[in-house]
């Protein structure tokens, strides 16, 4: 099976390229690849891959298509994938716009830990595409992390939201924690490292146990010490409330992208 991406330099694109090779699911030549800026020497460690002219150069050298690109590259590409697996990871680009270019459409929604591995990337599949092609989509998408199969393509504009913002949310949260820190007179280098401390190794302790998220929550509010009094005063201020309206706001967004895209046609 010979894999195309489109993007394969991009951020998305070339995770998936990396983690293809290393994880031995794909090798050299079965990768076919196409970016903007061209070829180059070397990809991941590799020089013996094929380089792809343009769409029509890389859909006939592939059985699947990966369309890593922004959405509003789509509809330059002008594609034409007739009889292949199309595996998109565009935000905000429907089904239907998708499937102008003639290929059973598969939509999936990773996130930057593609780049460690360690991306949640939920999919969904269109009419036409059979249980091998759903395999085929696993097989593809454990090689930058994990992933579920959704039943609803609305689902996906979701999952843009939330596991697909990756370590945005995180990264807010260091930046008022570190701002805190430095406004009390810390040090810059320490004021991060406690935020990290807070935001990365605090999370270690929920890795593989979410859903005892709320009773972890419990036990620091039973114990009634410092930092139930720092829980109490989040919510109080809203902390539940913007993270909410945080991800109607994105959720939002990914909808009107995929209107957008319609009205276009």
């Amino acid at each position: 099976m010979r894999i195309g991406i489109i993007g394969a330099t991009g951020w998305l694109g070339s995770a998936l390229g990396a983690g293809l090779l290393s994880r031995g699911i794909a090798r050299p030549g079965d990768l076919v690849l196409l970016n903007r800026s061209g070829p180059r020497p070397d990809y991941h460690g590799h020089a013996d891959i094929a380089w792809a002219r343009d769409a029509a150069d890389l859909v006939a050298q592939s059985d699947v298509v990966v369309v890593s690109v922004r959405p509003e590259d789509w509809p330059g590409l002008a594609l034409r994938a007739e009889g292949r697996l199309v595996l998109s990871f565009m935000a905000g680009v429907g089904a239907p716009e998708l499937a102008r270019c003639g290929g059973r459409i598969v939509r999936a929604m990773p996130n930057a830990a593609a780049e460690i591995g360690a991306s949640y990337s939920p999919f969904w599949a269109a009419e036409g595409v059979d249980e091998a092609n759903r395999d085929t989509v696993r097989r593809l998408l454990s090689a930058i992390g994990t992933t579920d199969e959704l039943p609803d393509e609305a689902q996906i504009d979701l999952m843009t939201a939330l596991p697909g913002s990756g370590a945005a949310y995180p990264a807010l949260m260091a930046v008022a924690m570190a701002g805190f820190m430095r406004a009390q007179g810390i040090s810059e280098a320490i004021a991060w490292r406690s935020a990290e401390a807070a935001v990365v190794g605090g999370a270690r302790l929920l890795q593989g146990r979410i859903a005892d998220a709320p009773a972890l929550l419990a036990a620091y509010r039973d114990y009634r010490g410092t930092t139930a009094a720092g829980i109490a005063a989040a919510e109080a201020a809203g902390f539940s409330r913007a993270l909410v309206a945080a991800l109607e706001a994105a959720t939002d967004k990914a909808r009107h992208m995929t209107r957008d895209a319609g009205d276009a046609e």
